[in-house]
């Protein structure tokens, strides 16, 4: 009898599991039938109910030029609907919910036991226990990201900058075309790196190409040569080559007396936006990229749109920077590595994960000084309601911009919108953030977080 399995029907509204098919339609049609799901507070609301509700207990947040709209918008359940994967095998599903029904059915990979995989993992992990149970102050905080995150500064900081600089260059005098600029991003150039882990981002940029379709053509060819160039070169001795992709060549750089390394990228590109380095991004180029069904034209595309995502993440106050590695930390430690069960998952992005943080720091006001306590707890408890999170800047884009609203329109949730490119929301590579969320929930109760009250500026957080 121990070893029979059995299936397990769960309400997409509310969460909970049932033993049959006929409990779980009984359940629905008490409960939920015929009512409206307000995504914010996850309350269901007879429609008469509904406006009146909205209107009283979700007005939406302004902050300059910041358009949120996550905390206002009701909508019915399945709005939240987005296109994603299996985590446990390649299969492609139109909805979240598709997807959860197959990985409960095929693989048994029921909710409970997702979270028990990453909150075992999480509690294993040596870097989770140094982190929550003996830092249990701000201070305590404050001290761990001064030793542990923040990059050694002084003489050995200016010896790496030189150092990675050194790279950069011995590349442009091996590359096999003329270079009409370069453009550099990844974690090192943004100041968001820790000190165990950097990562540098380089597109050269060359008008050797006649067109984008002949650069897509030749760019392997290009970096497979790139890459036998370098090893021919002084550097071959501290560069560990790593696993290509189409678009570009993945190095591991040994720095500054071996002490650290940088994970470095190389991609090529041509110049797409030479007609738009005095004005601006044109909306052509926008429109150009919407229109564009070629995955691969795509990546060449956005990779145009680097030096403008680095100089968003960039212009971010040092205080900020270190609150960004505070939640890089707590992603990398706090989740079960890859596996047989789960080597389909993908956790949100870095950058999308530096965007969030920048959200919220810009709903408190965008405060010079701050808690890093205060202000994890308020990224951990966005990313609880995941499925509430729509945010949107218009620095290089406006509202009324045709694609900008097409987009916006046909949203899914979570809903990220590059600050650069309105023509990509940030999560939609993830099929993990029910994971997330489970994972900050678990989080939260720690006692570094238990029982904490919001203090200004994040009393905004407690309508969260």
């Amino acid at each position: 009898m121990w070893g029979l399995k059995h299936k397990s029907y769960n309400c997409e509204r509310c969460g909970k599991d049932f033993v049959s098919r006929a409990a779980l339609r009984y359940h629905f049609q008490a409960k939920h039938l015929w009512k409206v799901y307000a995504e914010t507070c996850s309350k269901d609301l007879v429609p008469e109910s509904s406006s009146h509700h909205a209107k009283n207990h979700h007005e939406m947040t302004q902050m300059g030029n910041l358009r949120s709209c996550w905390t206002r918008r009701k909508t019915k359940f399945g709005a939240m609907e987005v296109s994603t994967s299996c985590r446990m095998c390649s299969r492609q599903f139109g909805t979240v919910h598709a997807r959860e029904n197959h990985e409960k059915q095929e693989h048994h990979f029921t909710t409970s036991k997702r979270g028990n995989i990453s909150i075992l993992n999480m509690m294993k992990s040596s870097h989770y226990q140094l982190f929550f149970p003996a830092y249990k102050t701000p201070t305590g905080v404050k001290y761990f990201m001064e030793a542990e995150l923040q990059p050694i500064r002084g003489p050995a900081r200016l010896a790496c900058a030189s150092e990675v600089e050194g790279m950069i260059a011995s590349i442009k005098e091996v590359f096999p075309l003329p270079i009409t600029y370069i453009t550099k991003g990844g974690s090192y150039i943004k100041g968001t790196d820790i000190q165990e882990w950097s990562d540098v981002d380089i597109v050269i940029f060359s008008n050797a190409f006649k067109d984008l379709e002949d650069c897509q053509k030749k760019v392997t060819e290009i970096l497979e040569e790139l890459g036998r160039r370098l090893m021919k070169s002084s550097w071959t001795n501290r560069l560990i080559f790593q696993k290509r992709t189409s678009f570009s060549l993945r190095v591991y750089f040994k720095c500054y007396k071996d002490h650290h390394g940088h994970l470095l990228d190389v991609m090529l590109c041509y110049d797409i936006l030479w007609f738009a380095v005095s004005s601006g991004l044109k909306e052509s180029f926008y429109h150009q990229l919407y229109l564009c069904s070629d995955n691969d034209k795509i990546q060449l595309y956005t990779m145009a749109l680097l030096k403008y995502q680095v100089e968003f993440v960039k212009a971010s106050t040092q205080r900020l920077k270190d609150l960004i590695r505070l939640i890089k930390h707590w992603f990398k430690t706090s989740f079960a590595k890859s596996t047989k069960e789960n080597r389909f998952r993908r956790l949100p992005s870095s950058y999308a994960v530096e965007l969030i943080t920048i959200y919220v720091w810009e709903l408190a006001g965008k405060p010079i000084f701050f808690s890093f306590v205060q202000g994890m707890r308020a990224v951990l408890k966005l990313l609880v309601q995941y499925q509430d999170i729509c945010i949107v800047w218009h620095k290089h884009y406006k509202p009324n911009f045709a694609i900008f609203q097409k987009v916006f329109l046909k949203q899914t949730r979570p809903f990220i919108l590059d600050p650069v490119n309105p023509t990509f929301n940030v999560c939609e590579n993830s099929n993990a953030w029910d994971e997330v969320a489970y994972v900050a929930r678990k989080s939260l109760l720690k006692p570094l977080f238990n029982g904490m009250q919001a203090k200004e500026p994040w009393l905004f957080t407690n309508n969260w």
